[in-house]
């Protein structure tokens, strides 16, 4: 199958703050989850694959399409939610849809009809004639994914989508996410949360400064030898200690990762926090790789 991304020598700077450093990536179709740390270059990637901004050094195809000569052909074949605020307040969800629809060039009565449509779609369908200025955050999230995929786009960039939502609603995106692949719509969904990603996703990228340090596909599951700790102190002395007892242990802040082949690992977390008296927040075995990843590459810089 052909990419629907590919990256060749990626680079782009803001002067001396260098954004993205030679990207070598190349994204299959699907549901692609897009992570890394504030800085990392996400929004910078997201705004090259739309033509908004143009690349320092290196070149990037969209669906086929090279973005620096193709821009609008780009734009016409793929949808975006963007992170930030960008509703009209006096507009209904009806007619700011239908108006996204017109842009992407679909006459008005059928740009109302695909309006409704989609707004039913993601949950909105009694609510399509209300001010969007009325709407909960919940909602407004759904009226931006609406707009990003009322022109049935091949490709979609979601860029913190879930952002702002209260557990219910974090639930609902995602699984209005998840169903965008079942209509042979391919998703970049960028997220700071990892178990978005591994709910959502196939694949994954993650930038790391700029750099690309991993293109792959997302293993189920974690690894069941491992355990996630989190503590309120002292975390420095649980991990010295656990080192002691023979198990590997990945630090970071009051954060930290357990691996061994022992059965009674827990048992000998609980004992080490309590006497270093640490105060443990969470404990949770099988890890996400995603999360041992961006553990130990933390602890590395």
């Amino acid at each position: 199958m052909q990419p629907v991304v590919t990256a060749r020598g990626l680079t782009h700077d803001y002067g001396p703050v260098v954004a993205l450093r030679d990207v070598e990536v190349e994204i299959p179709p699907g549901v692609t989850g897009l992570v890394g740390a504030n800085g990392a270059g996400k929004t910078t990637f997201f705004r090259i694959l739309l033509g908004l901004i143009h690349p320092t050094a290196g070149e990037v195809t969209v669906l086929g399409a090279d973005v620096g000569r193709e821009a609008g052909r780009v734009r016409g074949m793929v949808g975006y939610m963007p992170e930030g605020e960008c509703l009209p307040d006096d507009q209904t969800a009806a007619d700011f849809v239908a108006y996204a629809a017109e842009l992407a060039g679909i006459p008005p009565g059928e740009a109302k009809r695909r309006s409704s449509e989609t707004l039913f779609l993601v949950g909105l369908e009694e609510e399509r004639f209300r001010y969007l200025g009325d709407f909960s955050t919940g909602m407004r999230q759904r009226v931006k994914l609406a707009q990003a995929i009322v022109h049935d786009p091949a490709l979609v960039l979601l860029d913190e989508p879930a952002s702002g939502l209260d557990p219910d609603g974090r639930d609902q995106m995602l699984d209005l996410i998840g169903r965008l692949g079942s209509f042979g719509i391919s998703v970049i969904v960028s997220s700071h949360v990892l178990t978005d990603i591994e709910r959502t996703c196939d694949w994954v990228v993650m930038l790391d400064a700029g750099a690309l340090v991993r293109s792959g596909p997302l293993e189920a599951g974690g690894d069941l030898r491992t355990v996630t700790v989190e503590v309120l102190d002292n975390a420095d002395t649980v991990a010295d200690a656990l080192r002691r007892r023979g198990f590997d242990v990945t630090l970071v802040g009051h954060r930290f990762v357990v691996t061994g082949d022992d059965g009674a690992t827990e048992a000998a977390i609980v004992e080490e926090v309590a006497r270093a008296d640490a105060g443990l927040l969470r404990m949770v075995r099988g890890a996400s790789s995603l999360e041992e990843e961006f553990l130990a590459r933390a602890e590395r810089r």
